[in-house]
Parts: C-alpha cells; structure tokens; sequence
C-alpha cells in the first residue's frame, strides 16, 4: 500500500511537472514552491499509510499495561478479601458452587432459612458452630458470597476486555498467548477454589479435629492467585515501563541474578503463610523471638515420618514461616550447645543447618538494596528498591506483632496485605533491571 501511495503520488508530481515547467522555467521561486509541495504531499501519504499499519503501537501498550495494572489491582483484592474470609471462618458458609444461580444472594426469610438448613447438615456447624444463629450465620454467608462475587469480577476484567483488544489489532503475536493463559488461569483459579473448599465440607469420622479446608488446597489456591498477580503486574509494567539501558556488566548481571532470587524468596514466604492460615499455626508460640522458652521447640519434628512435619505440624510451619520472615542465623556453633543436634539424626541435621543458614526474606532484602548502593542505576530503579527494603522492614513488624497479639484479624489481614505489597516491589525491581530488548 506504501509503495502505490508513493507510486501514485510521484506520478501525479511528473504529469503536473510537465504542465508547470515553462512557468518554472521562468520563475525560481514558483519551482521551490513545486518542490516543497510535492516533498510535502509525499510525508502525508507515507504517514498516512503507516499509521493504518501501526496497531499494535506504543499508544496500544499503554492501554494494555493500564488494563493489565488493573486486572493485577482487582487481583490483589480478591486475595486480601479471601484472607479476611479465611480469618472470620466464613468460607464454608456456601455449601453450593454455580457460577451463575449463586450471584443473587437470599432475599426472602424464607430463603435465607432454606440456606440455613443446608450448611446446619455439614460438619462445621456440627461440631463448630452448632450454636450459631440466623444473623450470625447471615454475616459469614455475606463474606463468602463477596468472596466469590469479587472472583467473578476479575473473571469479567479479564474475559471482556481481550476479546475488545483482540479485534482491534491491539495485541502482538506473543501478547495473545499472554493473555490467553491469564484468562486460562482465571477460569483455572475459581475451580481451584471450589475444590479447596470442597475440602472443609467432606465429614472426616477418623479426624477430631475442627472442620478446615486443606492447607495443601489453600497453599495451592493462594499460590495460583498470586501466579495471576505476579504475571498480570510483570507484563503491565513491562509494557508500560520502557527498558534501561543498562551497560551488560558483572555487577549488573549480579544484581539482577539477585533480584530474581530474592523475589523467588517473597513468593515462597508468602506460599507459607498459606499453611501457617491453613493449620491455624498463628495461634500456637506467641512469644518472639523464642518460641515459648525455647528457640528450637521440642515438638519441632514431632509426627512421623518426618517430611510430614513440614506440612501438617503448626508448630513446624509457624517455624519455618520465621526463618523465612525474621532471621536467620549460624547454627553450626550454637546449636551444637543445644539439642537438635543429639536428638536428631545427623542428615536432618544438615537439613535443618542448610535451612537456617540461608537467608531470610528481610536479610535478602537488605542485601539487595546494600548491593544496588555500589552501582549507578537509573533514579526509578533505585526508588523500587528503597521501597522494597523499607516494606520488608515493615512486613518483619506486622509479622511480629500479629503473633504477639494473637491474630488479631484487622491486624493479619493487614499482614496478608503486606506480603502482596512486598511481592509487588520485588517485581517492579526486576521490571526496573531487565534487559533491553533486542
């Protein structure tokens, strides 16, 4: 189309060229103006032309990395409002799943003594909640059912508008793979949490304990929900945030290697605090930085086989979500003064030395931001990881406090809150320190 333009165009200058050359002949300043003319009228149809074929452009990545901030902002909501569903132990108030039927909420008292009826059959309210009444129980139906409603929100945000961007041209060839397995992973996201409370809805007649969901299908629901944000976010800022230019040195190779491993490290601590949620481990050893009179717990490896501890036992997981969180310090001395090393074998030994001498979440950050001081980087990148450090100190703090004071739900929710807030940084630092493209 370009070239018939351009073709058409100088065509029409030659045949005008010959009609207008005996005036030109005579006159100079009527042959600049024919030259400026014809110079003009080729820009206007090659600009023309080549805005038509533009899309995707820059102005369409701006609107996709916006619509993407805002997919990972209702995101971020969802998973806020799913802890504070988790912390007032409304999300088997819904016995039902139907993506559509279940959108309008009981109105009737009828229908409200209806759905009453069915979660008195199931084995929270038998064990737990037995005493329950009608506007208590209207209470935690309302936080399940906003819980649910939000997820269908974000369904919405992110079905709707791919299918508008896609027909108009905005997305490139591998932006449509992008959001395809975003809009996949949403769809994949609400079975998932179905399935996880499936789980708390199953009588167990061998198990006296209270009726809860699995902390495998927690860990796992969490874990998808951040995946989607974490995604959602990376290719926003992506496309929003033009790249620096960078000189490809050792240093700078280092650091971003550092960045990646310190933002694997967030995700994974904030992974655990879905099984600290799941077994309720917050409420056992709320003392710090002891636990209890202790700072390795006699009941640290207390079920067998041992790789169960890990996953099943609160005190096991309230202690690695520490390390993970808090501290970290050299155990090769002063725990061989202590008791882990005569009451466990010696591979869980090392196990334990391997584990405790890495670093924690606070101490990656800190190093991080200590590296990143030796280097001239550009002023955005330097404000992520002030902020990230900043925030992880602030995180250690809420953690602390929150245990402290016995879960206090306002207080974890903020917690739960400040790991996404924490996650968020560590990705805009790596958008910050990623490479040019080629």
């Amino acid at each position: 189309m370009l070239l018939s333009s351009l073709r058409t165009t100088i065509l029409y200058g030659c045949r005008n060229a010959r009609e207008t050359f005996h005036y030109s002949s005579r006159s100079p300043h009527l042959r600049q103006w024919f030259v400026n003319r014809c110079r003009r009228t080729i820009t206007a149809e090659a600009g023309a032309t080549a805005g038509t074929s533009a899309v995707p452009n820059t102005a369409t990545n701006r609107i996709v990395g916006r619509w993407l901030l805002g997919c990972s902002g209702l995101v971020v909501g969802a998973i806020v409002l799913g802890g504070v569903t988790r912390l007032t132990e409304s999300g088997l108030s819904m016995v039902d799943w139907h993506l559509v039927r279940e959108m309008k909420p009981p109105r009737s008292q009828a229908e409200w003594e209806a759905e009453f009826s069915k979660y008195q059959q199931f084995p929270e309210f038998k064990i737990m909640n037995h005493e329950m009444t009608l506007p208590e129980f209207k209470f935690i139906f309302y936080m399940e059912w906003g819980h649910r409603m939000w997820g269908r929100l974000v369904g919405i945000a992110y079905i709707l508008p791919t299918i508008y961007f896609w027909k108009k041209g905005y997305f490139s060839r591998s932006m449509k793979g992008k959001v395809l397995g975003l809009c996949g992973f949403v769809f994949f996201q609400g079975l998932l949490g179905w399935y996880m409370v499936k789980s708390g809805l199953e009588e167990k007649p061998e198990s006296h304990d209270i009726p809860r969901v699995s902390q495998y299908r927690l860990s796992a629901h969490l874990g998808s929900a951040l995946l989607l944000y974490c995604a959602s976010l990376w290719i926003g800022l992506t496309q929003l945030l033009p790249a620096h230019k960078l000189a490809e040195t050792k240093h700078i190779m280092q650091l971003r290697r550092y960045a990646r491993g310190t933002a694997g490290l967030v995700f994974l601590t904030a992974l655990s605090g879905a099984f600290v949620a799941g077994l309720d481990a917050g409420l056992v050893y709320n003392s710090f930085p002891k636990m209890g009179d202790r700072w390795i717990p006699d009941d640290l490896l207390a079920f067998s086989p041992t790789l169960k501890n890990f996953f099943e036992n609160p005190t096991t997981v309230q202690f690695d979500h520490r390390i993970l969180v808090c501290y970290c310090f050299q155990i090769n001395n002063s725990l061989d003064n202590i008791l882990i090393k005569s009451t466990l074998s010696s591979s869980l030994y090392f196990f334990f030395s391997f584990l405790l001498q890495g670093i924690s979440s606070l101490a990656a950050i800190t190093g991080l931001y200590l590296f990143s001081r030796r280097m001239l980087l550009p002023r955005r990148a330097k404000i992520a990881l002030s902020l990230l450090a900043a925030a992880a100190c602030g995180q250690v703090v809420l953690g602390i406090s929150t245990l402290l004071l016995y879960v206090p739900t306002p207080l974890a929710a903020t917690h739960q809150s400040g790991s996404v807030a924490l996650l968020s940084l560590a990705i805009w630092v790596l958008a910050e320190l990623r490479k040019m493209p080629k």
